[in-house]
């Protein structure tokens, strides 16, 4: 058995790099290529199926784009349109121009050169959002611009691929097949709204009822795999396919149940993949011509990246944003690969530059977690030299309506408006707290801009955006963005402008607590600590605790930075809870409409001698039953407040659902 033979070695290769890399610190995607370097055929050779472990690898960029779909919805798709088409139309065209005229330059025809502009205008989707999401990035403003025109590139490598015949001079009938490809595009555009607003959601309930996990698992994947077959064979890209798969299902109220079942699967084929794409790279070659594929390299990302950078500042995006959005999109991605094949068919590109091709496609691919892990860096360089050299910084908030009134003062500023940020606002609307909000999207800025929300699109890191909001005479501030460089950056100027403001911070970790406080933070909130503190909440009160222990117990941990989250397993020095209750409380429903208890009274079932549990009250429709009398008959839908050992409620819960 060849294939499982090559699957033993791929994934025992896998191991043993990406553990070196792990305890390195350094990103597991690079582990997968360099694996695939080392065992490919131009490496070590051991693996023989290498069109098997190809088509694999496919099943790892499906679900990877599955995931990825079922983490937005079509809601937020409609939120980045202008990125899509515009940026993206932008980013690929510019690009094209840029690297065909650059091309020509260098002696070579118009066609090749329009090709190799081809080429070089896609990006790795597989690897970007891989590393973005592995960085928690998903949701950044660049991270959705870089997937906005990602999105872009995976539909229009079809219409490159059907004009590459024409570029060639051969005689195809180009005009009618890109009227059919449109004609296709917008059927299943209408297809997927229906299908997700009214024909998933119903499909997934019906599913979800049967209780069945393999059941379910089966019905995600078939869709997944299903949908993507069916974009294919109209000439879409499986990718694509894919995605907008997950963009289906993710408008029910299963996608979080959905994706969870799908992420081992995916991280094992994408794992595939990454291989996959190292086994390309050519040894021999690339020792033998590496000054010029390292230059190759650069020239690469320093034309692609501007390119992007400026495609995402016409949008009017700020500049530090456009830059990272311009960074992670420098590399050459997996859909050049099945382009070039096209262009060797038809003579666009000879087999020597394919070896370039291939060369700097893949070292690009080996940078881009690096780069994306320092481009927070690099962006601050960039603009740094920038105010160096005496150049006026664009401002942010020049290209919008003036929504800061003069007077405004003792209100909050509100810095990002994601999820924390919007609850934050509803919040203090609620309470006629007066409050003006930055963020850094420009659709959200208009979008709520036209709701009357009073917000202002900047970057926080300009002094002069501060500034504009009257920052000096706000009573409190709050930083609730992701990037912890930018929070930093952020409560350095907000601390250069006021010293008595009270200033909040959210973060991610624990870990950046410390330094943030350090920083001129007055609180800093941590997400997974905070979350922590719900979760154990509402353990205590499930162990009947009561609520002003609960209240002293949360305060001390929070008084005491989370020290208790942080030290080892041992009881607390100062303070313990009341003995707990040593009985046990349940609320259940009676769901089953046959269940043989049903319909009699409590007296007749004698469930604390049969099934040793109490029923201490129900609630029917808005009424609750407190003294449950023994002549009480149960009805379907009624919660039933029951105690007795967790095994023989339990016992009992199956029997009444």
């Amino acid at each position: 058995m060849p294939l499982l033979q090559d699957i033993l070695i791929l994934l025992g290769f896998s191991i043993v790099i990406v553990f070196v890399l792990q305890r390195l610190k350094l990103p597991s995607i690079i582990g997968f290529l360099l694996t695939g370097v080392i065992i490919g055929p131009y490496g070590l050779s051991l693996i023989k199926a290498v069109e098997q472990v190809e088509t694999l690898s496919e099943v790892g960029v499906i679900l990877l784009l599955f995931v990825i779909g079922m983490e937005l919805s079509i809601k937020q798709l409609v939120s980045i349109k202008k990125t899509v088409f515009i940026g993206g139309f932008l980013q690929v065209g510019l690009t094209v121009g840029v690297a065909a005229l650059v091309y020509n330059l260098l002696g070579n025809s118009w066609n090749e050169s329009v090709f190799v502009g081809f080429l070089f205008s896609l990006s790795s989707t597989a690897i970007v959002l891989k590393t973005l999401q592995d960085r928690q990035e998903i949701s950044a403003p660049h991270a959705r611009n870089a997937l906005a025109i990602l999105i872009f590139q995976d539909i229009i490598v079809v219409p490159m691929m059907l004009v590459t015949p024409m570029i060639a001079g051969e005689s195809s009938n180009v005009t009618m097949d890109i009227l059919m490809l449109l004609v296709k595009s917008a059927i299943v555009v209408i297809l997927t709204y229906i299908s997700a607003r009214f024909v998933v959601p119903r499909f997934m309930h019906a599913v979800a009822k049967t209780n069945s996990k393999e059941l379910f698992l089966l019905v995600t994947i078939t869709l997944c795999f299903a949908i993507a077959f069916l974009t294919a064979e109209i000439g879409l890209s499986l990718a694509l396919g894919a995605f907008i798969a997950g963009l289906i299902i993710s408008e029910s109220e299963y996608s979080h149940q959905a994706t969870s079942i799908i992420l081992p699967f995916r991280e094992l084929f994408t794992s595939f993949f990454f291989v996959s794409v190292g086994m390309l790279l050519n040894l021999s070659f690339f020792q033998n011509h590496i000054p010029i594929i390292l230059v190759l390299v650069l020239i690469v990302l320093i034309l692609k990246s501007s390119v992007a950078a400026i495609a995402v500042a016409i949008l009017k995006y700020p500049t530090k944003t456009a830059i990272l959005t311009g960074l992670s999109l420098f590399q050459v991605g997996e859909f050049a690969f099945i382009l070039s094949k096209i262009g060797i068919k038809y003579n666009l590109l000879t087999p020597q530059t394919n070896q370039y091709f291939l060369s700097v496609s893949i070292v690009s691919m080996i940078l881009t977690p690096f780069v994306i892990i320092f481009s927070e860096n690099i962006a601050g360089k960039v603009l740094g030299v920038k105010k160096r050299l005496g150049l006026k910084r664009q401002l942010d908030s020049s290209n919008i309506e003036e929504v800061v009134k003069t007077d405004l003062e003792n209100h909050l500023v509100i810095i990002g408006y994601g999820i924390n940020g919007s609850n934050l606002a509803k919040a203090a609307t609620a309470s006629n707290i007066p409050f003006i909000v930055i963020e850094t999207n420009a659709e959200i800025v208009k979008r709520e801009k036209a709701n009357g929300l009073p917000i202002i699109f900047g970057d926080a890191t300009n002094d002069h955006i501060l500034e504009t909001v009257h920052l000096s005479r706000a009573r409190a501030a709050v930083i609730a963005i992701s990037g912890n460089v930018d929070t930093q950056n952020i409560i350095k100027n907000i601390r250069s402008i006021s010293d008595s403001l009270y200033l909040v911070v959210r973060t991610r970790y624990v870990k950046e607590i410390s330094e943030l406080l350090a920083l001129g933070a007055d609180e800093v909130i941590p997400e997974e600590f905070e979350t922590s503190i719900q979760i154990f909440e509402h353990i205590l009160h499930n162990f009947l605790v009561p609520e002003g222990d609960i209240v002293q117990l949360i305060h001390k941990v929070r008084a005491d930075n989370y020290q208790m989250f942080k030290g080892e397993l041992k009881g607390p020095k100062t303070y313990r809870t009341s003995e707990l209750a040593d009985f046990n409380i349940k609320s259940l429903r009676m769901r089953s409409d046959s269940n043989k208890f049903l319909g009699k009274p409590l007296r007749e079932l004698d469930l604390r001698a049969i099934y040793g549990i109490n029923i201490l009250a129900i609630k029917r429709k808005d009424e609750m039953l407190e003294s449950v009398q023994p002549d009480e008959i149960l009805k379907q839908g009624d919660i039933i407040y029951i105690q007795g050992d967790q095994s023989k409620v339990e016992e009992f819960h199956q029997l009444i659902n």
